[in-house]
């Protein structure tokens, strides 16, 4: 259900406006870059993570410094709210030496060390054996540290998933797993993929607590986020949040979408998470409409501030590029 500004905002203003700035900068950034791959200045692949901005702006908003990110290769919205400046992400996105990763990772490998965001991950469920690995560490050195792994539910069919909620069970490790359940994994229905579409119930199968809600009610999954975060941080142990929520762009921009209906896209738009928080704080007077004007104006300069930082970077030097290419011999 959407919210019109019936039910209260449960946070302070200042809260509230962060939240909406966050999801706004992720839907600029996420439409500016489906156009500059339309028009040649983006190559390779590239998936879009609108629709799905009030995930990665609740959970990652409840989250410490300290705590390590693992994301999918939908991860924009993920490295910005994060921490990761639109500038050098924008860079990494055409490919250049100023990007996070040197030009050399591109949209789906995204990382960046000193904010500790681990992926970008291309692989399904690749990210997982990795947060149990970081999560197994922290406990070694008896760190109250939260590793908080994002994946998508098609991940939850891969022998990945099933190996690290049953190891970080048996290990009692601070892992928060968060799966962002978009309905579709690539073009399959979750209902076609899976005899159990009760992500929930596969979690408890492992003694994981779990917990469901609205992805698409940026409010929803922050107050989750805070309450599982501390639940996992204090060393009780992993848990596993579900967030339903949904694309509203194809899985990529080589997709042709022809799994799912129009009609169906055009009503999971009228639950979309920007419009609907941004009438939720109209409703309570807590946002008028002179304010968001002027705050979409300023997550446009910086997105635009970002192209041009990418126009203007330079490429790596051709004498470079196999530096870091390694082999190892039979």
């Amino acid at each position: 259900m959407s919210h019109t500004g019936v039910y209260p905002v449960p946070c302070d203003r200042a809260v509230a406006f962060e939240l909406l700035r966050q999801m706004l900068r992720i839907r600029r950034f996420e439409e500016k870059c489906a156009e500059l791959y339309g028009a040649g200045r983006i190559r390779g692949f590239l998936h879009l993570y609108i629709g799905e901005e009030a995930v990665a702006a609740g959970v990652i908003g409840a989250l410490k410094p300290e705590d390590a990110v693992i994301a999918t290769y939908r991860e924009h919205g993920h490295a910005l709210v994060r921490g990761i400046p639109a500038d050098v992400l924008m860079a990494e996105m055409y490919g250049k030496r100023t990007g996070c990763c040197r030009g050399r990772g591109g949209s789906m490998h995204l990382f960046d060390a000193a904010t500790r965001f681990y992926g970008g991950n291309a692989i399904v469920g690749g990210g997982l054996p990795l947060a149990v690995g970081l999560a197994l560490a922290d406990r070694m050195q008896g760190l109250a540290r939260v590793t908080c792994c994002f994946f998508g539910e098609g991940a939850i069919a891969e022998g990945a998933f099933h190996e690290s909620m049953n190891l970080a069970a048996l290990w009692n490790l601070p892992v928060l797993f968060c799966c962002e359940n978009n309905l579709y994994a690539m073009g399959t229905a979750l209902g076609r993929s899976q005899s159990q579409v009760d992500l929930c119930a596969k979690a408890a199968s492992y003694r994981i607590p779990a917990r469901r809600v609205d992805g698409m009610d940026v409010i929803a999954v922050s107050e989750a986020a805070h309450s599982v975060a501390e639940h996992v941080r204090s060393g009780i142990g992993p848990y596993f949040l579900e967030m339903q929520t949904y694309r509203f762009r194809a899985h990529s921009m080589f997709d042709p979408e022809l799994y799912r209906d129009k009609a169906e896209v055009e009503e999971w738009k009228k639950r979309g998470p920007l419009h609907t928080f941004t009438d939720r704080l109209k409703g309570q007077g807590l946002l008028s409409e002179e304010e968001f004007q002027a705050l979409d104006a300023e997550v446009t300069r910086e997105v635009q501030a970002a192209v041009d930082f990418a126009e203007a970077a330079e490429w790596e030097p051709l004498e470079s590029l196999a530096s870091e290419v390694g082999a190892v011999s039979s």
